[in-house]
C-alpha cells in the first residue's frame, strides 16, 4: 500500500512553488464561491445555532462578554496557556472551561454540535485577521512536542505529516490536491462530511488513513499538534468557518 501511495505521488506532477497557501486556493471556483458567500456557506447554520447558545443559559455567554462581535481577535490567539489548569487550551477547551467555571454547567461533548456551533461563532468574529498565537514561554515545550508529532512517522503506512503537507504539497493523490495543511478555517464545513468538523476531527481522519491509532479528542497530544500547526500558519488570515471539499 505504501509503495502505491508513493507511485501515485510520483505520477502526479511537480510540486508547486514553496509558498504558504491556504487550502482555499486549491479549491474549485464553485467551492470557493460557497465559502465566500455567507448565504451559500452551509457552516453558517452552525454559526446561527452558536448565536442562540451565546444568548442562552443563566448566566449566558453574553452576560460576561456582550455581543459575539466583542470576541473579535480571540480565535486568532488560540491555542493558549491556561494558568489555572497549567494546560494548553484550544478554543473548544476554553469554551468548556468557561461553561464549567462560570456557568456551572457540564462541558459539551467533543465534536458535539454545540461546541462546534460556539467555536464557529467565535471564530467567525476573527475572520480576515492574521493568526497570532501567543509568544508565551510556557507554550514552548508543548509546541516542541507538537513539532515532533508533526514529523513522527506513524501507522502501518509509516508516514508523517511532513511527507504529505511539506514534501508533496501541491501534488495530487487519488485525484485530490494535497494541501499544505494550514488550519486557517476550523471549524469548517467539509463536503465529504456533509457537516461541520473541528481540526481534531481532520487530524484523526489523517491518522486513521495512515492506519494509526488516532489520538482521543481533547487529548493533550492533540492540542500540542494543533499548537504547532497554528504556529506554522502564523500570519495567515482566519477563514472560519471555511468550506473544503
Amino acid at each position: 500500500m505504501k509503495r502505491l501511495v508513493f507511485l501515485l505521488l510520483l505520477l502526479a506532477g511537480p510540486v508547486q512553488a514553496d509558498e504558504r497557501r491556504s487550502g482555499f486556493a486549491d479549491m474549485s471556483r464553485e467551492t470557493q464561491a460557497m465559502q465566500q458567500d455567507d448565504a451559500l456557506n452551509p457552516a453558517m447554520l452552525w454559526v446561527a445555532e452558536g448565536e442562540v447558545l451565546w444568548n442562552s443559559g443563566s448566566p449566558a455567554c453574553a452576560s460576561c462578554h456582550g455581543a459575539p462581535q466583542a470576541m473579535r481577535g480571540v480565535a486568532a490567539r488560540y491555542p493558549a496557556y491556561d494558568a489555572a489548569s497549567e494546560k494548553v487550551f484550544d478554543l473548544a477547551r476554553r469554551v468548556n472551561a468557561c461553561r464549567s467555571r462560570h456557568q456551572g454547567q457540564a462541558p459539551f461533548a467533543p465534536e458535539s454540535d454545540e461546541i462546534l456551533a460556539l467555536t464557529a461563532l467565535i471564530g467567525q468574529q476573527s475572520r480576515g485577521l492574521p493568526l497570532a498565537p501567543p509568544d508565551d514561554a510556557r507554550l514552548a515545550p508543548h509546541r516542541q512536542r507538537g513539532a515532533m508529532l508533526y514529523r513522527q512517522r506513524i501507522g502501518q503506512l509509516n508516514f508523517s505529516c511532513v511527507q504529505c503537507h511539506d514534501d508533496n504539497a501541491g501534488r495530487r493523490l487519488a485525484g485530490s490536491i494535497i494541501p499544505q495543511g494550514h488550519p486557517t478555517g476550523y471549524p469548517l464545513y467539509r463536503l465529504e462530511w456533509q457537516g461541520l468538523g473541528s481540526l481534531q476531527r481532520r487530524l484523526r481522519n489523517c491518522m486513521i488513513g495512515l492506519r494509526a491509532e488516532p489520538f482521543a479528542y481533547d487529548a493533550d497530544a492533540m492540542i500540542e499538534l494543533e499548537l504547532y500547526l497554528v504556529e506554522r500558519a502564523r500570519g495567515m488570515p482566519v477563514e472560519t468557518p471555511a468550506v473544503r471539499p
